[in-house]
């Protein structure tokens, strides 16, 4: 201490034109001063990097003028140097060089966000994390059990369990980051919801209201109409009927649908085929958003069996199949 101390005042008289005084305010001025930009710039903290060596390379860069009056700080007044925080930060022409010391040891990183919207897929979200710009991207060339086997899910099927939202993150971070949010928000979203759910559903399990959620989800984008799609899969159920909803279908052709479903693939046996198989399909074909969770744990009650999509992103629900065949005929086979 008292080496640093000696070091710094001999610093400061040879500094000083007016002697030790004029040498420290001289100091302070320099530290003071407004940094050397002209317009905002990005600076990136590098993993690792020490005090020194990040003043270096932003006098090298222009943003200050000398180095010496910080690292002269960090000499004599170390606790106004905070521990350097990897990541990006935003550094403005206003700012001070003490203004930019404690905002590099700040939590004010530079942040990004993704948008995964209700109803995609699970394959979907893994392309856009894997094109999201300054984002690690860990589990690019893996598939999908292993990164479940990442997530310590390695027995679970990945569609439907990732909640669709906007999720921020900065450099360092990963698409592991991401995924592990999405994740746990959607399992603890999942359990709030069946908790609250009604006595006399025809689903069981949290699990079957995750399935019956992504159907609805893929039905509709009206919120005032899932409930209702619930209602109507609900009592399908109940009277033994399939569901015959296009969505499964389309999940079931994988990679194979091209934009349209014909005859054939509605009668075509996949395992996810609800013109073919009995109740719903074996595991989510989406990742449902909290209305549609809700919905499915709350469905409608009514007597409503049938819809059909009126080309507008709402459907014309019908009692009998009579109904229905009507409303067909008025809205998809006119149109």
């Amino acid at each position: 201490m008292l080496k640093r101390l000696l070091t710094a005042f001999l610093v400061l008289v040879v500094l000083g034109a007016g002697g030790v005084a004029g040498g420290y305010f001289y100091w302070q001025s320099r530290l003071e001063a407004p940094l050397a930009l002209d317009e905002p710039m990005l600076y990136q903290v590098p993993s690792g990097a020490g005090f020194n060596q990040v003043i270096a390379q932003l006098e090298s860069q222009g943003v200050v003028q000398d180095s010496w009056p910080f690292r002269l700080l960090a000499q004599v007044e170390p606790e106004r140097v905070p521990p350097l925080r990897t990541g990006e930060y935003k550094l403005l022409p206003e700012m001070s060089g003490l203004d930019m010391v404690a905002l590099l040891g700040s939590n004010n990183v530079v942040t990004y966000s993704v948008t995964i919207p209700e109803g995609w897929s699970f394959a979907q979200m893994r392309e856009l994390l894997n094109a999201a710009p300054k984002l690690e991207h860990r589990t690019e060339t893996l598939s999908d059990t292993e990164v479940m086997a990442l997530l310590e899910r390695e027995d679970t099927f990945p569609e439907g369990w990732f909640f669709p939202d906007t999720y921020r993150y900065h450099l360092g971070m990963s698409d592991v980051d991401i995924l592990r949010q999405s994740l746990t928000r959607m399992e603890r979203i999942l359990e709030e919801v069946w908790a609250e759910r009604d006595d006399d559903l025809t689903i069981e399990t949290p699990y079957e209201a995750l399935i019956m959620a992504s159907l609805i989800e893929r039905e509709t984008g009206a919120p005032e109409e899932r409930r209702e799609i619930a209602g109507v899969f609900k009592r399908r159920m109940e009277k033994g009927m399939r569901l015959q909803t296009d969505p499964t279908v389309i999940y079931g052709m994988g990679e194979r649908y091209e934009g349209r479903i014909t005859r054939a693939d509605l009668r075509e046996a996949t395992p996810y085929n609800t013109y073919v198989i009995d109740g719903m399909p074996p595991t989510p074909i989406a990742l449902p958003g909290r209305a549609s969770l809700q919905a499915a744990v709350n469905p409608l009650p009514g007597e409503t069996l049938y819809f059909v999509s009126k080309g507008d992103g709402t459907h014309q629900f019908s009692r009998t199949l009579r109904e229905h065949n009507n409303a067909v005929n008025r809205y998809i086979r006119n149109r």
